[in-house]
């Protein structure tokens, strides 16, 4: 005679597991969802909240076909461009993006060569992201252009290569006279972009446990400009804005242009920009202002004082 198998019973345990999630759906009915603490840049390594700050939207990164029409504005805006203030020859080092070298920064070294300045890339191949030796190498790099011309270096950084470019100049400030970056998402989620999954690949690690993230948000002890785009398809704006309260010097400042993130090396508001922003007298940083002309082709920044105005140069 064939016995029926019996039903057992769920133990204590099984039961209060199976009713741990609909207790917590009950508890986040009554209490909403969680509540992000303010900021306070002294106490928050790196905050961000995943709801505030997506990657840019599929329309946006198909929108970043349109770098080459930038190069090609470019060249058609030279005469503007030439009307930029003239250097006074300090060397400047410029740093690729994700999976790019040097020949991507040709265009914007060679303008700023035209404007009086010693160029140079930043002689690594391709950018892979900061493997070991890649920081220490450039770090190098700085000293030994101080080293040979006695005066310090301008660091210019197109999107991870900004990074590269604060880093630096946080571990050598006395080598540094200002750094300027591109579409650079130091700030927000570290998933605020389209190109997380191929920094990964190009990296080797997650992008959380990169080793300096804890502080990427705060700004290098040096004049820093941040210039980016609302438009950018690859990383989200937000995440490229400087909050003044993580640099108390001051200095600090961010551009917006209309670009996109592939094209913000080539595109002519952004290099006469670059080079408004270098022509500055050592140890005489005004903020960039929107006066006249300027006012049609550089919207008004998200540039918030530590009290939530917006200070500019008049």
């Amino acid at each position: 005679m064939n016995r029926m198998p019996s039903r057992r019973r769920p133990g204590p345990v099984a039961t209060a597991q199976s009713a741990a999630p609909a207790r917590a759906r009950a508890v986040a009915r009554r209490t909403g969802p969680p509540v992000e603490p303010p900021f306070d840049p002294h106490v928050d390594r790196n905050p961000y909240d995943a709801r505030e700050h997506r990657a840019p939207s599929v329309a946006l990164m198909a929108l970043e076909w349109r770098a080459p029409l930038e190069f090609s504005a470019a060249l058609g805006s030279l005469p503007l461009l030439n009307r930029a203030p003239r250097g006074d020859g300090h060397s400047v080092l410029v740093f690729p993006g994700l999976i790019a070298g040097d020949v991507s920064t040709l265009p914007l070294r060679g303008y700023l060569k035209s404007r009086g300045y010693d160029v140079q890339g930043w002689l690594q191949g391709l950018n892979l992201g900061p493997r070991p030796g890649v920081i220490e190498r450039s770090e190098a790099q700085v000293r030994q252009i101080v080293q040979d011309t006695g005066r310090k270096v301008t660091l210019i950084g197109w999107s991870l290569g900004g990074i590269y470019a604060r880093e630096i100049a946080k571990q050598l400030p006395e080598c540094v006279r200002c750094v300027i970056t591109l579409g650079t998402p130091f700030t927000g989620h570290p998933r605020a972009t389209n190109a997380w999954r191929l920094y990964e690949l190009a990296a080797g690690h997650k992008i959380e446990t990169h080793p300096r993230r804890g502080r990427l948000h705060e700004a290098p002890p040096v004049p820093t400009t941040s210039i980016y785009s609302k438009t950018d398809g690859v990383v989200a704006w937000q995440c490229s804005v400087q909050d003044l309260r993580t640099a108390p010097h001051g200095e600090v400042e961010n551009i917006e242009v209309v670009a996109s993130h592939l094209g913000l090396g080539m595109n002519p508001a952004a290099m006469y920009a670059i080079a408004d922003r270098l022509a500055q007298p050592e140890g005489r940083w005004e903020r960039f202002h929107r006066n006249g002309w300027r006012s049609l082709l550089y919207p008004q920044a998200a540039n918030e004082s530590p009290r939530g105005k917006h200070q500019e140069r008049q």
